[in-house]
């Protein structure tokens, strides 16, 4: 039997077709109250349901309360030391997929990761770290970019990238990273504009200086392409084709919030592709509220 809430959350969803928008406004702001309680019996209703006003309605109301979640997830996220990238990249896909299994993603990440273990030892240079990430990574695990698909918004949610195998250059970027990062491979993100890449990170020598520079982007990697490398000069040639400077954030590794910012981003632009307005305007809201200190 149902508890006293659920029975107040089948009473109010049983009021979801009341033809004043004043009080159906009230009836939905109540539902939306109950948060992830309301789930089941908004989707019992949801899959019960032929009337296509009355659905709207509902699947509207279960919308507002993910994004309500994800709104309080991103803040807290924000506010926290770590900023866990995986954290944050969870809570934006299960706005759309609030089902998504967890222990899921993080086996999946694993298994690579074990994979990618297996094959390295510690003798191997930079770029052999990388020619062997990669075997594992493209080879073994066949990641590859979405071309046919560009805009589609599962590209941008991460358990559907590693059930795929496919995704845009930030998501296959981003899994490429936190799994070399698991072995202790030095990558971090590169934020290009039009194109998410990735660096290795270590120490030169300033030949001029004579002195050992820490913390550089040794080389560059397109995830995007089957993990090619390239140079600092490459980003240069890039930059002058879209008529851009060579600003310093180009070159080197952005923040995590920046990742999260450039996700929204994407997906702004995936929504807008199919007029999905009300989505456009909440990630708006999201990014411009990671935006502020």
């Amino acid at each position: 039997m149902r508890d006293s809430r659920e029975r107040d959350i089948q009473a109010l969803i049983s009021m979801v077709d009341e033809p004043d928008p004043a009080v159906f406004s009230e009836i939905a702001e109540k539902i939306v109250g109950y948060g992830q309680t309301a789930f089941p019996i908004l989707d019992e209703a949801i899959h019960s349901t032929a009337d296509e006003e009355l659905l709207k309605r509902l699947e509207e109301i279960s919308q507002r309360i993910l994004f309500k979640q994800l709104s309080a997830g991103l803040e807290h996220w924000k506010n926290s030391e770590e900023q866990d990238l995986l954290t944050a990249w969870l809570h934006v896909s299960r706005y759309f997929y609030p089902d998504i299994n967890e222990s899921e993603v993080h086996n999946g990440i694993e298994a690579i990761r074990k994979d990618v273990w297996l094959e390295m030892n510690e003798n191997l240079t930079a770029l052999e770290q990388i020619k062997v990430f990669n075997h594992v990574f493209y080879d073994l695990h066949r990641f590859s970019g979405n071309i046919d698909d560009y805009h589609n918004p599962d590209n941008s949610f991460v358990h559907k990238v590693l059930q795929s195998r496919s995704g845009n250059p930030l998501s296959i970027g981003v899994i490429y990273m936190l799994v070399a990062r698991s072995v202790d491979i030095p990558i971090s993100g590169i934020n290009l504009p039009e194109h998410f890449v990735l660096a290795y990170m270590g120490d030169r020598l300033d030949a001029v200086k004579m002195m050992a520079e820490h913390e550089n982007a040794l080389f560059y990697i397109n995830a995007f392409s089957g993990g090619a490398v390239f140079s600092t000069q490459e980003i240069n040639e890039f930059l002058l084709k879209l008529g851009m400077e060579p600003l310093a954030a180009f070159f080197n590794p952005c923040s995590n919030r920046d990742i999260i910012i450039r996700m929204l981003n994407n997906l702004i632009i995936a929504y807008e592709q199919v007029d999905r307005k009300n989505r456009v305007s909440g990630f708006k809201n999201l990014r411009d509220n990671l935006q502020n200190p």
